[in-house]
């Protein structure tokens, strides 16, 4: 009598019998441990180590890519969030907005800077040491409670930022994206800060700015046809005026400035292994000008210098 035949078994399910092999390792594989691959099956750790090894697909400029715009989304949601909070607590906005010298009273009251200023006030902006307001204050509005303008204000920031964020961002991928936005935000506050620092300024407009300096780059940098480019940088530039007499044009023109040359960097570095440094350190290198500017200027505001 012939012996009967040993029982083969799944390498990961000991107790589970299998008799069809890994294409890959030759290991038996049960049908929970297999997966279809272009001949045969394969097993589940080869399935993840042949995973690793392929090459993730990049965008132009060496991000990640993704169909779905999700910091463009949280950032829009931090922007309504901040905005229902200003509604729920009006001071919200005289407690982190941008502001680069002021006074206040223990009663909460606000004056303009003036230098040397009494034991009843304190500093308050950068000048009181509440550098937190650089960034802040991109991610607040007008409230409607004070102007008509308000709710406006947030409404054409968001719709731009929508317009405006998903494209860049599916460009750019979410990293860099998301150091732009904040990069451009941060030079709209210090160009506030350098030219008008008496003056209390929200909103996300020199984030948007930068990203529309984004956009045109990119634009030129893959060779689209610029008509359609040019005149939507001509609306912004043109928006960039006429909101000069009502709005922080400092903020805005700190952004397109700042997002502009990040944006540069990002797209003629070298597309080889020094591409990410290379992003990565004139990243660093905005940043390093903005906080030198800002530091500089701080100093001379304690200073007490006009």
């Amino acid at each position: 009598m012939a012996a009967e035949s040993a029982v083969t078994t799944c390498y990961r399910h000991t107790k589970v019998e299998s008799h069809v092999r890994c294409t890959r390792c030759d290991r038996y594989i049960c049908p929970d441990c297999m997966r279809e691959a272009a001949v045969g099956h394969q097993c589940v750790d080869c399935v993840k180590e042949g995973a690793r090894s392929v090459r993730q697909a990049r965008t132009a400029f060496g991000g990640r890519i993704t169909t779905v715009p999700v910091v463009t989304g949280v950032l829009i949601g931090l922007n309504v969030l901040a905005y229902l909070a200003e509604l729920v607590r009006p001071a919200v906005v005289d407690s982190f907005g941008m502001l680069g010298r002021g006074l206040v009273g223990g009663d909460g009251t606000h004056y303009l800077w003036q230098y040397p200023y009494g034991s009843d006030v304190h500093a308050e902006g950068l000048a009181g040491g509440e550098w937190y307001r650089l960034l802040t204050g991109a991610f607040l509005h007008l409230p409607a409670t004070e102007t008509p303008f308000g709710i406006v204000h947030i409404v054409l920031n968001m719709v731009s930022l929508w317009s405006l964020g998903r494209v860049v961002e599916a460009q750019l991928g979410r990293v860099r994206f998301l150091a732009l936005y904040l990069l451009s935000a941060l030079g709209g506050s210090v160009l506030v800060l350098l030219l008008a620092p008496d003056t209390l300024t929200v909103g996300a407009s020199g984030a948007v700015f930068g990203l529309g300096a984004a956009y045109y780059v990119m634009a030129r940098r893959l060779g689209y046809d610029m008509n359609a480019v040019n005149r939507y940088m001509a609306g912004l530039l043109l928006w960039l005026l006429v909101s000069a007499g009502f709005a922080s044009w400092q903020g805005h023109l700190g952004g397109l400035l700042a997002g502009g040359a990040l944006t540069l960097a990002y797209a003629y570095a070298p597309r080889d292994g020094r591409r990410t440094l290379v992003q990565a350190g004139a990243g660093v290198a905005v940043l390093a000008l903005l906080v030198v500017l800002t530091w500089a200027k701080v100093s001379e505001l304690i200073g007490g210098a006009a």
